[in-house]
């Protein structure tokens, strides 16, 4: 059965211009595999979700055995839960004391909603920043957030109180004021090509949030668990947020999101309001949560996450090739940066057929993604950067 005209015709699509289109019949490891058997290497992870790669044992084991004790019972935060608790629980022994207190969602985008919301009610402030080149969602209220208006504009009026300052300039921090409930940020700005957050700034964003009393959200939803070659890529640029945010691999595949606070910032959730200061049906799922927990104890227990700087290393090394103008990033969340639109477009394009899975980036549409799962191997990744460069060679022959 030839499934492109359902996907065309009954699935509603979220771009203008054409999907990858993959029709991909099984997933093992880092690799994709189609309806014919042809394998594919895949360097997306799903956008950094699939951080242990495609069906891991100890992940689909969890699920079975979850799946048959129960799945979904109530709406979140009713009913005690055991593998939600044991979840809040492990995030909790593995981050500083002062995030101790998890709410699970299902997304990254629902993370930073509640995330905003509880912010505004801790600081009785209403006034958000964010910078220009981040991307924290797609909802009304995150679109907010985007540091591109091209994005932004088909919704206005958008919800008012947010403000955009520049990345990386320490000069923009003093808008950063009194009003200020919530700066959100990025270490590493996924979006717009792994753009890298310089340390000073980083560290002076942290330490104006603390002169005026505004909250620091992190998000973690791409950055988080082993990619900068930490748990936390807070850890890495030694900054701790009031908020932090993850989503994508928590879950090993499944949908979960999580926004993390202190007990009295937390709090303010249900002290200053009413009722349902946040609420979700399927945030804390049990399986989704299982598989998390299985998520965090292959990480623990494995070397996938001290073994990045040796594999990012090598991926930078063997990336040689006239066409590549510059790789940047760190860890795991690299950009090739190609030069221009049609040639990264037309990379992407013949890469697929060479047997490598990769895409632009939203903001940066003339670099490539190099997001790979943290457990590929350095064979694995020179046979990857062999079918790379055999595709820049292609592709080097088209421009010419």
């Amino acid at each position: 059965m030839d499934l492109k005209p359902v996907f065309e015709n009954h699935l509603a699509q979220s771009t203008s211009f054409l999907p990858i289109q993959l029709e991909i019949e099984t997933a093992e490891g880092i690799y994709l595999y189609d309806r014919q058997g042809k394998k594919y290497i895949d360097l997306i992870s799903g956008v950094a979700v699939n951080n242990l790669g495609h069906r891991h044992p100890a992940i689909l084991e969890a699920i079975r055995i979850q799946s048959q004790k129960y799945l979904h019972l109530m709406v979140y935060g009713e009913f005690v839960q055991k593998e939600t608790l044991l979840l809040a629980e492990k995030l909790a022994s593995l981050l500083p004391p002062e995030l101790s207190v998890s709410f699970f969602v299902n997304s990254g985008s629902e993370a930073i909603e509640g995330a905003i919301k509880t912010a505004r009610l801790y600081t009785k402030r209403n006034e958000v920043i964010s910078f220009q080149g981040s991307y924290h969602g797609s909802t009304l209220a995150t679109l907010n957030l985007l540091g591109d208006e091209i994005y932004k504009r088909p919704f206005r009026p958008l919800v008012p109180g947010f403000k955009l300052l520049k990345f990386n300039d320490t000069n923009s921090l003093a808008h950063i004021t009194e009003k200020t409930s919530c700066v959100i940020m990025e270490t590493i700005q996924t979006a717009s090509g792994m753009r890298v957050g310089e340390l000073e700034f980083l560290i002076k964003v942290r330490n104006r949030c603390k002169e005026t009393g505004a909250l620091l959200i992190l998000d973690e939803i791409q950055t988080a668990l082993g990619r900068t070659g930490q748990m936390f890529s807070f850890e890495t640029f030694r900054i701790k947020p009031d908020i932090l945010c993850l989503a994508k691999s928590l879950g090993g595949g499944l949908p979960i999101g999580a926004f993390i606070a202190s007990n009295t910032i937390m709090n303010a959730l249900k002290n200053g309001h009413p009722l349902l200061g946040h609420a979700t049906t399927f945030g804390g799922h049990p399986l989704s949560c299982a598989a998390a927990l299985a998520t965090l104890e292959v990480l623990i227990k494995e070397n996938f996450i001290s073994e990045i700087p040796e594999k990012e290393m090598l991926f930078r090394k063997l990336l040689q090739h006239k066409l590549i103008r510059k790789i940047e990033g760190k860890g795991f969340l690299l950009s090739v940066d190609l030069g221009e639109e049609k040639i990264c477009k037309h990379f992407v394009e013949r890469a697929i057929p060479n047997g490598i899975v990769t895409y632009w980036f939203l903001f940066n549409i003339q670099s490539f993604s190099i997001i790979p799962p943290l457990t590929i191997s350095l064979e694995e990744i020179k046979v990857a950067c062999e079918l790379i460069l055999k595709t820049l060679d292609e592709v080097t022959l088209i421009h010419n």
